[in-house]
Protein backbone atom coordinates (compact mmCIF):
# COMPACT_ATOMS: atom_id res chain seq x y z
CA UNK A 1 0.00 0.00 0.00
CA UNK A 2 1.41 3.60 -0.46
CA UNK A 3 0.07 6.78 -0.14
CA UNK A 4 -0.56 10.01 -2.44
CA UNK A 5 -0.89 12.97 -1.68
CA UNK A 6 -2.20 16.25 -2.90
CA UNK A 7 -2.01 19.66 -1.34
CA UNK A 8 -4.81 22.09 -1.43
CA UNK A 9 -4.56 24.60 -3.70
CA UNK A 10 -7.01 27.88 -3.64
CA UNK A 11 -8.90 26.55 -6.59
CA UNK A 12 -10.30 24.04 -4.45
CA UNK A 13 -10.45 26.42 -0.43
CA UNK A 14 -13.81 26.28 0.73
CA UNK A 15 -14.93 22.91 -1.84
CA UNK A 16 -16.41 19.91 0.37
CA UNK A 17 -13.77 16.97 1.19
CA UNK A 18 -16.08 14.38 -1.29
CA UNK A 19 -16.43 17.32 -4.05
CA UNK A 20 -12.68 18.01 -3.80
CA UNK A 21 -11.72 14.39 -3.43
CA UNK A 22 -14.26 13.31 -6.50
CA UNK A 23 -12.36 15.55 -9.01
CA UNK A 24 -8.75 15.09 -7.84
CA UNK A 25 -9.46 11.04 -8.03
CA UNK A 26 -11.67 11.41 -11.10
CA UNK A 27 -13.98 8.82 -9.43
CA UNK A 28 -17.73 9.73 -8.80
CA UNK A 29 -19.12 11.02 -6.23
CA UNK A 30 -20.32 8.04 -4.47
CA UNK A 31 -17.20 6.60 -4.45
CA UNK A 32 -15.40 9.49 -2.90
CA UNK A 33 -17.16 9.04 -0.09
CA UNK A 34 -16.69 5.74 0.58
CA UNK A 35 -12.78 6.61 0.53
CA UNK A 36 -13.67 9.23 3.31
CA UNK A 37 -15.97 7.27 5.17
CA UNK A 38 -13.85 4.23 5.27
CA UNK A 39 -11.02 6.29 6.28
CA UNK A 40 -8.81 5.47 2.64
CA UNK A 41 -9.00 9.32 2.15
CA UNK A 42 -8.51 11.47 5.32
CA UNK A 43 -7.52 15.66 5.71
CA UNK A 44 -4.02 15.23 7.18
CA UNK A 45 -4.11 16.29 10.96
CA UNK A 46 -7.58 17.12 11.14
CA UNK A 47 -11.05 15.58 11.71
CA UNK A 48 -12.02 14.45 7.88
CA UNK A 49 -15.80 13.93 7.02
CA UNK A 50 -17.46 13.98 3.34
CA UNK A 51 -18.89 17.29 4.32
CA UNK A 52 -15.83 19.06 5.61
CA UNK A 53 -14.88 22.37 4.18
CA UNK A 54 -11.13 22.59 3.08
CA UNK A 55 -8.40 24.92 3.69
CA UNK A 56 -5.68 26.12 1.30
CA UNK A 57 -3.12 24.13 2.25
CA UNK A 58 -4.75 21.15 3.59
CA UNK A 59 -2.87 17.91 2.65
CA UNK A 60 -5.47 15.41 1.75
CA UNK A 61 -4.08 11.68 2.47
CA UNK A 62 -5.21 8.74 -0.21
CA UNK A 63 -4.18 4.94 0.77
CA UNK A 64 -3.74 3.50 -2.72
CA UNK A 65 -5.03 -0.17 -3.32
CA UNK A 66 -4.84 -2.38 -5.75
CA UNK A 67 -8.88 -2.13 -6.12
CA UNK A 68 -8.88 1.35 -5.47
CA UNK A 69 -11.08 3.24 -8.48
CA UNK A 70 -8.48 4.62 -10.13
CA UNK A 71 -4.22 4.40 -10.69
CA UNK A 72 -1.76 7.00 -8.77
CA UNK A 73 -0.99 8.24 -12.40
CA UNK A 74 -4.13 9.06 -13.50
CA UNK A 75 -4.78 10.55 -9.68
CA UNK A 76 -1.90 12.89 -9.89
CA UNK A 77 -2.75 14.37 -13.69
CA UNK A 78 -6.66 14.83 -12.42
CA UNK A 79 -6.27 17.64 -10.72
CA UNK A 80 -4.93 19.28 -13.96
CA UNK A 81 -8.37 18.35 -15.64
CA UNK A 82 -10.50 19.58 -12.95
CA UNK A 83 -11.94 22.14 -14.35
CA UNK A 84 -13.20 19.82 -17.45
CA UNK A 85 -15.06 17.95 -14.96
CA UNK A 86 -18.72 18.34 -14.05
CA UNK A 87 -19.51 19.55 -10.38
CA UNK A 88 -23.03 17.99 -9.33
CA UNK A 89 -24.90 18.71 -5.96
CA UNK A 90 -27.69 18.24 -4.27
CA UNK A 91 -30.04 20.81 -4.24
CA UNK A 92 -33.18 20.93 -1.67
CA UNK A 93 -35.73 22.91 -3.50
CA UNK A 94 -38.10 25.08 -1.11
CA UNK A 95 -40.45 26.70 -3.24
CA UNK A 96 -40.64 26.06 -7.39
CA UNK A 97 -43.28 27.10 -9.77
CA UNK A 98 -43.03 28.20 -13.30
CA UNK A 99 -41.18 31.84 -12.94
CA UNK A 100 -39.42 31.52 -9.39
CA UNK A 101 -37.50 28.80 -7.65
CA UNK A 102 -35.90 29.15 -3.55
CA UNK A 103 -33.21 26.15 -3.13
CA UNK A 104 -31.42 25.61 0.31
CA UNK A 105 -27.89 25.92 -0.75
CA UNK A 106 -25.32 24.18 0.78
CA UNK A 107 -21.97 25.78 2.02
CA UNK A 108 -19.27 25.00 -0.77
CA UNK A 109 -21.57 25.56 -3.80
CA UNK A 110 -20.38 28.86 -5.15
CA UNK A 111 -23.76 30.73 -6.80
CA UNK A 112 -22.26 31.17 -10.14
CA UNK A 113 -19.36 30.87 -12.09
CA UNK A 114 -16.67 32.81 -11.36
CA UNK A 115 -12.68 33.65 -11.89
CA UNK A 116 -10.86 30.64 -9.68
CA UNK A 117 -13.79 28.73 -8.85
CA UNK A 118 -13.83 25.03 -10.37
CA UNK A 119 -16.63 24.00 -7.76
CA UNK A 120 -20.31 23.03 -8.80
CA UNK A 121 -22.66 26.25 -9.06
CA UNK A 122 -26.61 26.80 -8.13
CA UNK A 123 -27.10 26.78 -12.57
CA UNK A 124 -25.33 23.91 -12.63
CA UNK A 125 -27.17 21.77 -9.78
CA UNK A 126 -30.75 23.24 -11.03
CA UNK A 127 -30.05 22.11 -14.20
CA UNK A 128 -28.86 18.09 -12.83
CA UNK A 129 -32.23 18.36 -11.04
CA UNK A 130 -34.03 19.15 -14.44
CA UNK A 131 -35.07 22.43 -13.66
CA UNK A 132 -35.01 24.99 -16.46
CA UNK A 133 -33.65 28.57 -16.31
CA UNK A 134 -34.91 30.70 -19.29
CA UNK A 135 -33.65 33.83 -18.67
CA UNK A 136 -32.43 36.07 -21.56
CA UNK A 137 -31.72 39.05 -19.47
CA UNK A 138 -28.38 38.02 -17.92
CA UNK A 139 -25.03 36.83 -18.11
CA UNK A 140 -25.18 32.80 -19.06
CA UNK A 141 -23.25 31.83 -15.91
CA UNK A 142 -25.54 33.83 -13.69
CA UNK A 143 -28.98 32.54 -15.01
CA UNK A 144 -31.51 34.02 -13.17
CA UNK A 145 -29.48 34.97 -10.28
CA UNK A 146 -30.59 38.44 -8.16
CA UNK A 147 -29.10 37.88 -5.20
CA UNK A 148 -26.00 36.15 -4.36
CA UNK A 149 -24.95 34.19 -1.21
CA UNK A 150 -21.13 33.60 -0.69
CA UNK A 151 -19.43 29.94 -1.04
CA UNK A 152 -19.13 29.16 2.95
CA UNK A 153 -22.62 30.71 3.35
CA UNK A 154 -25.38 28.40 3.44
CA UNK A 155 -29.36 28.89 2.75
CA UNK A 156 -32.32 30.56 1.56
CA UNK A 157 -31.48 31.57 -2.44
CA UNK A 158 -33.91 32.76 -4.84
CA UNK A 159 -33.66 31.78 -8.26
CA UNK A 160 -35.97 33.53 -11.29
CA UNK A 161 -36.80 31.00 -14.24
CA UNK A 162 -38.25 33.64 -16.37
CA UNK A 163 -37.47 37.55 -18.02
CA UNK A 164 -40.38 38.88 -16.74
CA UNK A 165 -39.56 36.99 -12.65
CA UNK A 166 -35.97 38.63 -13.25
CA UNK A 167 -37.28 42.23 -13.91
CA UNK A 168 -40.00 42.26 -11.68
CA UNK A 169 -37.73 40.52 -8.41
CA UNK A 170 -34.44 42.67 -9.38
CA UNK A 171 -36.90 45.39 -8.80
CA UNK A 172 -37.89 44.23 -5.57
CA UNK A 173 -34.11 43.90 -4.55
CA UNK A 174 -33.17 47.29 -5.55
CA UNK A 175 -36.39 48.91 -3.79
CA UNK A 176 -35.46 47.02 -0.68
CA UNK A 177 -39.03 45.40 -0.55
CA UNK A 178 -37.51 41.72 -0.56
CA UNK A 179 -36.74 40.95 3.25
CA UNK A 180 -33.74 38.47 4.16
CA UNK A 181 -32.85 37.70 7.09
CA UNK A 182 -29.59 36.05 8.19
CA UNK A 183 -28.58 34.26 11.57
CA UNK A 184 -24.41 34.59 12.44
CA UNK A 185 -22.39 33.54 15.56
CA UNK A 186 -20.16 36.40 16.28
CA UNK A 187 -17.20 36.32 18.59
CA UNK A 188 -17.05 38.20 21.55
CA UNK A 189 -20.29 39.11 23.64
CA UNK A 190 -22.55 42.52 21.95
CA UNK A 191 -22.27 45.30 24.24
CA UNK A 192 -25.84 46.43 22.82
CA UNK A 193 -29.21 44.85 22.55
CA UNK A 194 -29.97 45.66 18.83
CA UNK A 195 -28.07 47.89 16.73
CA UNK A 196 -27.25 49.06 13.22
CA UNK A 197 -23.41 49.00 11.48
CA UNK A 198 -23.37 51.53 8.42
CA UNK A 199 -19.77 51.67 6.99
CA UNK A 200 -19.22 52.01 3.09
CA UNK A 201 -17.24 48.58 1.74
CA UNK A 202 -14.84 48.65 -0.93
CA UNK A 203 -12.37 46.18 -2.06
CA UNK A 204 -8.71 45.32 0.12
CA UNK A 205 -6.07 46.27 -1.09
CA UNK A 206 -4.51 43.09 0.60
CA UNK A 207 -6.46 40.61 -1.82
CA UNK A 208 -8.82 40.70 -4.50
CA UNK A 209 -10.77 38.31 -2.84
CA UNK A 210 -10.69 40.51 0.74
CA UNK A 211 -13.21 43.52 0.95
CA UNK A 212 -12.88 46.06 3.74
CA UNK A 213 -14.86 49.37 5.15
CA UNK A 214 -13.14 51.91 3.12
CA UNK A 215 -14.45 55.87 2.98
CA UNK A 216 -14.15 55.34 -1.29
CA UNK A 217 -16.37 52.38 -0.88
CA UNK A 218 -19.86 51.72 -1.74
CA UNK A 219 -23.02 52.49 0.77
CA UNK A 220 -23.49 49.55 3.04
CA UNK A 221 -26.15 48.96 6.36
CA UNK A 222 -26.62 46.18 8.33
CA UNK A 223 -28.99 45.67 11.06
CA UNK A 224 -28.80 43.22 13.89
CA UNK A 225 -30.80 42.06 16.85
CA UNK A 226 -29.53 39.47 19.67
CA UNK A 227 -30.73 36.44 19.44
CA UNK A 228 -28.60 34.23 22.31
CA UNK A 229 -25.31 35.12 24.19
CA UNK A 230 -22.85 32.69 25.54
CA UNK A 231 -20.02 35.20 26.89
CA UNK A 232 -17.45 34.38 24.09
CA UNK A 233 -19.88 34.96 21.18
CA UNK A 234 -23.45 36.17 20.75
CA UNK A 235 -26.05 34.96 18.11
CA UNK A 236 -27.49 37.40 16.05
CA UNK A 237 -30.58 37.90 13.40
CA UNK A 238 -29.38 39.88 10.75
CA UNK A 239 -30.94 42.44 7.80
CA UNK A 240 -29.49 44.09 5.15
CA UNK A 241 -30.44 46.97 3.45
CA UNK A 242 -27.84 47.03 1.24
CA UNK A 243 -25.99 43.84 -0.40
CA UNK A 244 -22.45 44.48 -0.87
CA UNK A 245 -20.05 41.36 -1.21
CA UNK A 246 -19.51 39.88 2.22
CA UNK A 247 -21.00 42.72 3.75
CA UNK A 248 -21.99 41.05 7.11
CA UNK A 249 -18.58 39.19 7.46
CA UNK A 250 -17.08 42.86 7.19
CA UNK A 251 -19.51 44.64 9.03
CA UNK A 252 -18.88 42.83 12.33
CA UNK A 253 -15.70 42.29 11.56
CA UNK A 254 -14.99 46.11 12.14
CA UNK A 255 -16.61 46.16 15.04
CA UNK A 256 -14.42 43.72 16.39
CA UNK A 257 -16.63 41.10 16.35
CA UNK A 258 -15.71 38.51 13.19
CA UNK A 259 -18.20 35.56 12.79
CA UNK A 260 -17.09 32.26 14.49
CA UNK A 261 -14.65 30.46 12.21
CA UNK A 262 -14.15 32.94 9.59
CA UNK A 263 -10.95 33.04 9.52
CA UNK A 264 -10.54 35.20 6.01
CA UNK A 265 -11.92 38.30 8.49
CA UNK A 266 -9.90 37.82 11.61
CA UNK A 267 -11.82 35.17 13.42
CA UNK A 268 -9.80 33.26 16.21
CA UNK A 269 -9.05 29.58 14.47
CA UNK A 270 -8.53 28.18 18.03
CA UNK A 271 -12.32 29.04 18.85
CA UNK A 272 -13.22 27.39 15.52
CA UNK A 273 -11.02 24.06 15.73
CA UNK A 274 -13.22 23.51 19.39
CA UNK A 275 -16.34 23.76 17.76
CA UNK A 276 -15.45 22.15 15.07
CA UNK A 277 -16.14 24.22 12.47
CA UNK A 278 -14.36 24.81 9.38
CA UNK A 279 -16.27 27.99 7.42
CA UNK A 280 -18.02 31.03 8.94
CA UNK A 281 -21.21 30.46 10.79
CA UNK A 282 -23.66 32.33 8.63
CA UNK A 283 -27.27 30.98 7.79
CA UNK A 284 -29.32 32.71 5.22
CA UNK A 285 -32.47 31.53 7.48
CA UNK A 286 -36.07 33.98 6.59
CA UNK A 287 -36.91 35.29 2.83
CA UNK A 288 -39.85 36.98 2.33
CA UNK A 289 -40.71 38.79 -1.02
CA UNK A 290 -43.94 39.58 -3.24
CA UNK A 291 -44.25 36.93 -5.73
CA UNK A 292 -43.61 38.60 -9.52
CA UNK A 293 -47.11 37.35 -11.28
CA UNK A 294 -49.51 37.50 -8.51
CA UNK A 295 -48.14 39.41 -6.26
CA UNK A 296 -48.81 37.25 -2.87
CA UNK A 297 -46.63 37.72 0.03
CA UNK A 298 -44.57 34.56 -0.23
CA UNK A 299 -42.78 33.40 3.17
CA UNK A 300 -40.04 30.96 3.59
CA UNK A 301 -37.50 29.55 6.07
CA UNK A 302 -34.48 27.55 6.58
CA UNK A 303 -33.12 25.26 9.54
CA UNK A 304 -29.67 25.49 10.20
CA UNK A 305 -27.25 22.30 8.70
CA UNK A 306 -26.03 19.95 10.87
CA UNK A 307 -22.57 21.77 11.00
CA UNK A 308 -23.74 25.17 12.61
CA UNK A 309 -26.06 23.01 14.90
CA UNK A 310 -23.51 21.14 16.07
CA UNK A 311 -21.02 24.13 16.44
CA UNK A 312 -24.21 25.94 18.44
CA UNK A 313 -24.81 23.14 20.85
CA UNK A 314 -20.70 23.06 21.26
CA UNK A 315 -20.67 26.86 22.07
CA UNK A 316 -23.25 26.28 24.11
CA UNK A 317 -21.52 23.89 26.55
CA UNK A 318 -18.53 25.86 26.77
Amino acid sequence: MSDIRFTVTSQFAGCRFDVCLSKLMGVSRANAISLIESSKAKILNRKSQKSSILQESDVIVVNKEDDCACDCASARDSSSNAQSQPSICDLEIVYNDDDVVVINKPVSVASHAAKGWNGPTVPECLEDAGIKINTTLCDESRKGIVSRLDVGTSGLMLVCKTDFAYEKMKQQFANHSVKKTYTALVQGNLEQNKATIEAPIGRSKVSDFRFTVTKNGKPAVTHWDVLERFGIATLVSVNLETGRTHQIRVHFSSIGHPLVADKMYGANPKLAEKLELQRQWLHSTKLEFKHPRTGKLVKLESKYPLDLQHALQAVRQL
